[in-house]
């Protein structure tokens, strides 16, 4: 009867306590699907008891709602475990193209980018390996065992597939792009899989292996772009890399202490003094090796203009040091380097020095 007020009453649905109540509570009317396709909510806001089929569809928009989650969330832990944040390290793929002075090629720039997404992609299945070999230990560390592996977000299985589907589709790709590059990615590959293995647990050699993924980083840019490959190329890529990886060393010995071995065997040989002493010296021969670069190169501008970004150098690695030492930083270089606002001007400021001296000097 119109004229008689209607008293609205809240059923409950069994099953849907901890899901947030969208702002619209009442059941959509006319032609629209039921739930309007929102989420299920804590309530059901009706004038009568529900029904079997507002139940029943409540339940298929439920279990519609978590699978999707489900997938968006394994998808998400994936690419956590690609560690993106590490990414940036492949950009040592543009060192030749930038320094032979073709960086406003296109089709040699395209050729670049091409080869640095290929390097994310197969570094990323390498972040996968090592933290499928390393699960167990990550877990007993203070920051690792948030990882999604580690943390349980995402599952061995899934992590084996998807290292195993998208290994196969970079490395033929790599080899369309060009032979020899096709190769610079299979040795990284390789060398990084041992790393996971074996090469890690080894002092001394361990470091040298993930400066040599650098180099490989920055031959595998110069070969894919057909130009020669300059041995400074070679020589400043080692030290930079070898003067990151002693910091990393450090920072995990200082922050593990006495269960450092436990996480990884090459630790145990090594000391803070050892890596401070090893520091110093590849920074000091940075930094030469860096200057003599800057006139000694044959394709540097012939009036030693290249020698103006020496400073940045010296500023960038005093503040390297200053950030391990003092600020306790150095376990993520990455971050260091996007998060430390000097550093990232400096290293900006840098970027556009040499760009401007090598091709409009």
């Amino acid at each position: 009867q119109p004229d008689v007020p209607r008293v609205q009453v809240t059923y409950s649905v069994r099953g849907f306590q901890n899901l947030k109540p969208p702002k619209n509570r009442g059941v959509p009317e006319g032609n629209r699907p039921i739930l309007g396709g929102l989420f299920p909510w804590k309530s059901l806001r009706l004038t009568s008891p529900p029904t079997s089929s507002i139940i029943y569809a409540v339940m298929q928009k439920s279990a519609t709602y978590k699978t999707r989650t489900g997938a968006i969330n394994t998808v998400s832990a994936l690419v956590r475990s690609m560690r993106p944040k590490q990414w940036p390290k492949n950009a040592f793929v543009f060192a030749a193209i930038v320094f032979d002075g073709q960086l406003f090629e296109v089709a040699l720039i395209s050729r670049v980018v091409l080869a640095a997404i290929i390097f994310c992609l197969v570094s990323g299945v390498v972040y996968l390996i090592n933290d499928l070999v390393d699960i167990e230990k990550d877990r007993q560390h203070p920051k690792k065992r948030h990882r999604p592996l580690a943390a349980g977000a995402l599952s061995p299985t899934t992590a084996t597939v998807a290292a195993i589907a998208i290994i196969s589709g970079s490395l033929p790709l790599s080899f369309l792009l060009s032979t020899a590059f096709g190769a610079v990615v299979t040795g990284y590959f390789v060398l990084q899989v041992a790393y996971s293995f074996i090469l890690k647990n080894r002092v001394i050699i361990d470091v040298l292996s993930v400066a040599a993924g650098f180099v490989l980083r920055a031959v595998a840019g110069a070969v894919v772009i057909r130009v020669t490959i300059s041995p400074w190329l070679y020589v400043c890529t080692t030290l930079l890399a070898l003067l990151i990886s002693f910091s990393r060393r450090r920072h995990e010995l200082a922050l593990l202490a006495s269960e450092a071995s436990n996480h990884r065997a090459s630790l145990d040989d090594y000391s803070i003094q050892l890596l401070d002493h090893m520091t110093s010296i590849v920074a000091s021969t940075t930094i030469i090796a860096y200057s003599l670069y800057t006139f000694l190169a044959p394709n540097v501008p012939a009036n030693h203009a290249m020698m103006l970004t020496i400073p940045f150098v010296l500023y960038g690695i005093f503040r390297f040091l200053y950030l391990i030492h003092i600020q306790n930083q150095g376990g993520s270089p990455e971050d260091m380097l996007l998060k430390d606002k000097p550093l990232l001007i400096n290293f900006t400021l840098w970027g556009l020095t040499v760009i401007a001296i090598l091709y409009f000097l």
